[in-house]
């Protein structure tokens, strides 16, 4: 079976209330004008470099709403007015008389370095390569506006702010490296949320080795109302890159805690260092409070074991690199009735083994395995068709319902 999906440009449904406006302290995502995606922590009154780009102070940006497009002149920012979508309207021209050459483009190299440091604009640089480029009457009209973005790539210092939802995050993790998200793509997160059905006031356990991006997609869902316990393989809370770009509140983040996996194990007893001073009194005030921080610590772990021990959790999510059989068997007694059961992976095998052994395990209702289907879309005026690439695979997706063994369901099998 596969979870078709056709995908224009877009975001994802806000659950969690996305802060508009930049704000000191957010770590923002810029579109270059190459169409790549760069991040940036945004500080307070500090000097912000792009590189070849220029440079600007952040206050420039603080107060302004997400989605703008800026150029850089002079140290400052100026805001652009959006372009307005025109029809291409087309003509009798055609591209087989053009004969590409150096002498095509009388412009050189060393000119145009001359007129970027005149000040001249890059609308105004690409004007003068229009004007002296011997084959641009005879280009298509398609092929003129072509040729207008490329040169607007290249010399232009501008960049857009790009609001930071869920969709945006995680197709900048994923085109920035996509092994660190076990190839989940946008599409993929979305399948995977809604089959878990996740939604405010759920109570979800989550096992999530894709940096965090799982994680990111329940605690948007989530908006602050139920609760998330995560499940990792290191002593202390794991650090979820993704939730960084999400800017969340701290009511948002507070519904999360973290156990691995030998303090989510019943039969383990934690060592838990002594918080009481070895003498019977304080013998300073920071000894007082490094102590007290101890209990606190050694009570959170204790409470979470405790609510995790006593289960009816509403869903069960896996991205994980480690045996899913393993993992389902380990934290399956503390699922209630009817919860939800997601487990993604990159590799269809490792799925399809689990779909057998699901389907004959009387605690696992209608498993099935699922893989996404995505088509991304160009949308302009008289050009609206797929894009020419498009992505492989976003992996497989496994879906089950836990119910309750009994006699009489051993009866019928």
């Amino acid at each position: 079976m596969e979870n078709q999906t056709d995908v224009a440009e877009g975001s994802s449904a806000i659950a969690h209330p996305v802060d508009r406006t930049i704000q000191a302290g957010h770590t923002i995502l810029l579109r270059l004008p190459s169409g790549e995606l760069r991040t940036m922590k945004l500080e307070k009154d500090a000097n912000v470099n792009l590189g070849k780009f220029g440079s600007f102070n952040s206050k420039d940006l603080i107060g302004q709403p997400y989605g703008l497009t800026y150029s850089i002149v002079e140290k400052s920012l100026r805001i652009v007015p959006p372009r307005p979508l025109q029809e291409v309207e087309d003509t009798d021209a055609t591209n087989e008389l053009i004969n590409d050459g150096e002498a095509v483009q009388p412009l050189t190299v060393e000119e145009i370095e001359q007129l970027k440091k005149a000040g001249l604009s890059a609308e105004e640089i690409i004007k003068r390569q229009i004007e002296q480029h011997t084959n641009y009457q005879l280009k298509t009209e398609y092929s003129k506006e072509k040729y207008k973005k490329r040169k607007e790539a290249k010399y232009s210092k501008g960049f857009t702010t790009v609001i930071p939802t869920l969709y945006n995050v995680c197709e900048y993790w994923y085109n920035k490296d996509q092994s660190r998200l076990r190839d989940i793509r946008p599409d993929t997160l979305s399948q995977i949320l809604n089959l878990a059905n996740i939604r405010p006031g759920g109570r979800y356990i989550a096992v999530d080795d894709a940096s965090g991006i799982v994680v990111t997609g329940i605690l948007q869902r989530l908006g602050g109302i139920g609760r998330l316990i995560t499940i990792c393989d290191v002593d202390s809370p794991p650090a979820y890159p993704c939730t960084v770009h999400m800017n969340f509140t701290r009511e948002t983040t507070a519904v999360m805690s973290s156990l691995n996996w030998a303090t989510a194990d019943e039969e383990y007893t934690p060592i838990i260092a002594s918080h009481e001073p070895p003498t019977g009194t304080f013998k300073s005030e920071g000894q007082k409070t490094r102590l007290g921080k101890r209990k606190v610590a050694s009570d959170v772990l204790m409470h979470n074991r405790d609510e995790l021990f006593a289960g009816e959790f509403d869903g069960l999510i896996v991205a994980s690199q480690y045996d899913p059989w393993s993992i389902l068997e380990k934290l399956y007694p503390y699922l209630g009735g009817s919860a939800s059961i997601v487990v993604y992976s990159p590799q269809v095998q490792i799925l399809s083994d689990l779909h057998t052994k699901l389907k004959d395990h009387t605690g696992y209702l209608g498993p099935s395995l699922s893989e996404g289907f995505l088509r991304r879309y160009q949308i302009l005026p008289g050009r609206t068709h797929p894009t020419m690439n498009t992505s492989g695979t976003g992996g497989f997706i496994l879906q089950a319902i836990k119910v309750y063994a009994t006699p009489l369901l051993h009866s019928c099998r």
